[in-house]
């Protein structure tokens, strides 16, 4: 009997043993930090701010989470941080598919490349869209007429961008070659200040995420002319896509994701996408989203990596046609 019992002792002993490493994994961090590489006030910040918020008392995270801003280079900074971040899961960053997908293209001397951060979950939706402000004339109302304009008026055809490399930037790059019309690109660090400027009259236009635009206009300032999207954008609904007027490849539906440094544990991905794709189902978190333009939308990890993939392949040779590397 004792020896039975000895036996019994020592097979739970080595069966905790083989457990425990797989928990400690998995332990609950006790605050996730999301490093976002767009300042405050933007679209994706409120993703970013949204879910850190729901992740207290999750298997993931004791507390909320925080969100760190880290502006300029077209987003490249904060995963240039991430890179270098403990891979435990304490560390996420929030970035559009671009940084990963399109980047590698268009950046020779990149100081990341993909594989140094892996995916964890996609986070929202985003259509882009050109918008014109006050320093347009009031009768141009559409796509059309706003590139009859900038034909006739070339040192005056310029677009603001969240920065250049950036996705706003290849689409308008994109709309200017499709159209024969030189449009200039002004890059900012972010889409706050591009349409600062833009409401302001110090730019023509903007390609920005749509959302970023609503607030502006209600006040009359601003029209967006087109957007991204296969189809109309739901919270623009009257708002043609690039696809309808005549242009088929200005299209981009890009998302923001959730990304953890490479080494980070099979086990801690699961953990955190699981926290933040039941965040995104929040109604709460869906309409804040909603209010900035963004459609929530979480997936695993491999779904992530697979359009990533996708949109890697579809950018190469439209950057290639554009001609635009960060030494051009």
């Amino acid at each position: 009997m004792q020896r039975r019992q000895l036996i019994q002792a020592a097979a739970s002993a080595t069966a905790l043993g083989a457990l425990a490493p797989f928990s400690a994994i998995a332990q609950a961090v006790d605050q996730v930090k999301i490093f976002y590489g767009f300042p405050a006030g933007s679209a994706g910040d409120s993703v970013a701010r949204r879910v850190a918020e729901k992740l207290a008392g999750t298997p993931y995270s004791k507390i909320s989470g925080f969100v760190e801003n880290k502006p300029g280079a077209g987003g490249r900074i904060a995963i240039e941080t991430l890179k270098n971040s403990p891979a435990d899961g304490s560390v996420l960053a929030l970035a559009p598919v671009s940084a990963l997908a399109v980047y590698p293209y268009i950046y020779p001397n990149l100081t990341y490349k993909p594989e140094d951060v892996t995916q964890v979950s996609i986070g929202a939706i985003m259509f882009h869209g050109l918008a014109v402000g006050p320093a347009v004339p009031a009768e141009v109302k559409t796509l059309k007429d706003f590139l009859a304009w900038a034909k006739a008026n070339p040192t005056q055809a310029n677009y603001g961008t969240p920065g250049a490399g950036s996705m706003p930037h290849l689409l308008g790059a994109l709309l200017g070659l499709r159209a024969g019309v030189e449009l200039k690109q002004v890059p900012y660090r972010g889409t706050v200040p591009s349409i600062t400027d833009l409401v302001g009259g110090q730019i023509a236009a903007a390609m920005n995420p749509s959302g970023d635009y609503l607030q502006h206009m209600k006040t009359g300032k601003v029209r967006v002319l087109a957007t991204s999207g296969r189809k109309r954008s739901p919270y623009l609904p009257d708002v043609p896509t690039f696809t309808e007027l005549g242009y088929p490849d200005v299209t981009s539906e890009e998302w923001f994701g959730f990304y953890a440094p490479a080494k980070t544990p099979a086990a801690t991905i699961a953990t955190a996408n699981a926290a933040i794709t039941a965040a995104l189902k929040d109604k709460t978190v869906i309409d804040a989203l909603a209010i900035v333009g963004l459609v929530a939308r979480g997936s695993t990890p491999q779904e992530m990596a697979a359009d990533q993939k996708a949109e890697y392949e579809r950018w190469g040779p439209l950057v290639k046609q554009i001609g635009f590397t960060a030494e051009s």
